[in-house]
């Protein structure tokens, strides 16, 4: 069992290779914890990667960042006022260090201390009504008002009239698909400086990353995981900001939903989750009462500690079945089209822990991506 490094520990070189390990090709936040839990240190685990992604059947070399890389993106992130968090940084956030797929590294800017109150994502409808706006002004701004930090995803609609709302007393946190440097969409390049100014500003991609379609689900994530509860506000049944709710209940945090009209297809979504047992929500009050009142929550409470290192190593093969065997079987099971790993499970004879273990191991290779919420994907 190996001891989580505490933040005073990780400092200088070792910080550095925390940085490059998360940030090499294939090694997502599964992976990267269960990297560190086995081999101890970030170094150790760097320097077994290459025996370990040829026996996932891995071919040609892997893009891992020098440090000089990573001393340079923070150079480049201190100059424009922003720094990187590491999984364990006493200013990391700890409601999102407790998910399961933590990112391992945030870059954020502005007033970090944010991340340590307690927060309510508000999401929705890009092309949102003129009523659905109304009440994600008012939601957003009274609960900015009751000490709520509102935490929205910089896209058209609901979310940008969720952070405006917010931004006079200073209370929101805007989750970006990009690097810090790259404003998506365009017209809201106005709307990432003053949240950055007055709010704070997070993302788990490098600087000079353009935001692409598979990036949103990890910014989903960054919602879901910072918050204690998720509002929803107009999405059709098939949107993509449902997958926010879905996270959220994966997390375990409250989901709130705004009913709306059954003629209009951008209320169903809403409506559904409400018929499925999520919050109804109409008032301010709707949420408070839920959520309490304190400014703080217990889960912000004593953490120091690198989440997960201490745990019993996740990679383990059953002794009487071959790892090749299952990881073949597993890897037939996957799909291009993403997929929860409890499917998997249930279309094999094989334990959860054994299916994890090959799928982490077929990650290594580059054959799987696992996805925030539970899901895994065949790589493209």
């Amino acid at each position: 069992m190996v001891p989580a490094p505490t933040p005073s520990a990780m400092e200088g070189t070792e910080r550095l290779d925390v940085i490059r390990l998360a940030r090499t090709e294939g090694i997502g936040p599964v992976n990267f914890r269960r990297l560190m839990r086995e081999h101890g240190s970030a170094a150790s685990a760097l320097a077994a990667l290459p025996a370990r992604l040829q026996r996932a059947g891995r071919r040609g070399r892997i893009a891992i960042p020098d440090r000089d890389a990573i001393e340079r993106e923070q150079d480049a992130l201190h100059r424009m006022g922003g720094r990187l968090l590491v999984l364990g940084d006493p200013d990391y956030p700890a409601l999102l260090a407790r998910v399961p797929d933590a990112p391992p590294v945030l870059g954020v800017k502005g007033d970090v201390s944010l991340l340590s109150r307690r927060s309510i994502g508000i999401v929705g409808a890009r092309n949102a009504s003129a009523g659905g706006l109304r009440i994600a002004e008012s939601l957003s701004g009274s609960l900015a008002l009751e000490g709520c930090v509102i935490v929205s995803g910089l896209a058209r609609g609901i979310d940008s009239v969720a952070h405006r709302a917010a931004l006079h007393p200073g209370m929101t946190i805007g989750a970006a698909a990009g690097g810090l440097d790259c404003f998506y969409p365009p017209e809201n390049e106005a709307l990432y400086h003053a949240v950055a100014e007055r709010g704070c500003l997070i993302t788990e991609a490098p600087l000079g990353t353009v935001p692409q379609s598979s990036h949103f689900p990890r910014r989903n994530r960054l919602i879901a995981g910072l918050s204690l509860g998720v509002i929803l506000i107009e999405a059709a049944l098939r949107s993509g900001t449902l997958i926010t709710a879905r996270l959220a209940l994966d997390y375990g945090r409250d989901v709130f939903a705004v009913p709306g009209s059954p003629l209009d297809p951008r209320s169903r979504g809403g409506n559904d989750l409400i018929r499925q047992g999520a919050i109804l929500t109409e008032t301010v009050q709707d949420v408070l009462a839920q959520i309490g009142s304190e400014n703080r929550h217990p889960a912000f409470a004593g953490q120091t500690r690198l989440p997960g290192l201490a745990e019993p190593p996740a990679l383990v093969f059953a002794p009487e079945i071959p790892p090749g065997e299952i990881i073949a079987h597993i890897r037939e099971l996957l799909s291009p089209t993403p997929m929860p790993v409890d499917d998997i499970v249930a279309r094999c004879q094989f334990s959860v822990s054994l299916v994890l273990s090959a799928l982490s191991e077929l990650e290594l290779g580059g054959v799987a991506t696992f996805l925030p919420g539970g899901q895994v994907v065949r790589a493209a």
